[in-house]
């Protein structure tokens, strides 16, 4: 008679020790799960370096624009920067993500910059470069790029005229775009050009647009060069 009531008495107990230790245990693989994906390392699926030269008053100024495709298990907000090398010339180049310029093409995210340069009187380097990409975890990547462009331009620099609604681009450069902005110098439009010389009218381009560039591009080797903006009025 004396025992049932301590029986009655430890169940309770017993019951809910269970439950502290079930919960406990939850807990802990629920832990261990976030704590494993937070140290996932960050992927570069793809990227490319093209060489842009930019009109200058005296000679065209080098710049590299330079992109990836990241791949992070938490998102790409948990991206926190880039770096790129080149070893060989002891070069280095940081992006932050508040930096960098971020797009989505096809469904796909890209990120980079099109600021890459260094002194005026030096040329960019060529060959052998090292991306890095680093998560807000501290956990990074890193994948390897060759870029192989001439040294010096295959062609001359192209050049781009408007007058009384009509343009006149010379470009050896195998594929030419009139590149256009908005009063604020915002991107609007792109179109490709068929012929060197013609109206602006037959372009497509939106009201809105008020000036533009010519973007020459040399796709087999990466490389770019792009005029001055002038108005398109």
């Amino acid at each position: 008679m004396v025992i049932a009531p301590k029986m009655v008495y430890n169940y309770p107990m017993r019951t809910a020790a269970r439950k502290i230790l079930f919960t406990l245990l939850s807990c802990a693989v629920l832990f261990s799960a976030a704590v494993s994906c937070s140290q996932s390392e960050p992927v570069i699926t793809f990227g490319f370096i093209q060489l842009v030269y930019y009109q200058d008053n005296e000679k065209p100024q080098e710049r590299f624009s330079f992109f990836i495709i990241p791949e992070d298990e938490d998102g790409i907000e948990n991206l926190e920067e880039i770096y790129l090398y080149h070893d060989r010339s002891q070069l280095r180049w940081h992006i932050k993500s508040d930096d960098w310029i971020s797009y989505v093409q096809d469904g796909t995210t890209w990120i980079g910059t099109r600021s890459i340069a260094i002194d005026e009187d030096e040329l960019l380097p060529r060959g052998q470069f090292r991306a890095v990409l680093v998560n807000k975890g501290g956990e990074k990547s890193e994948r390897s790029f060759t870029f192989d462009a001439p040294q010096d331009p295959r062609f001359p620099f192209p050049t781009l005229e408007i007058n009384g609604g009509m343009y006149t681009a010379s470009s050896a450069y195998p594929s030419n775009h009139l590149v256009c902005y908005d009063e604020q110098g915002n991107y609007v439009f792109s179109a490709e050009l068929a012929g060197l010389s013609g109206s602006i009218a037959d372009l497509g381009i939106p009201s809105r647009a008020r000036t533009a560039a010519l973007w020459a591009e040399d796709a087999q080797y990466f490389t770019s060069a792009i005029t001055y903006v002038i108005s398109l009025r």
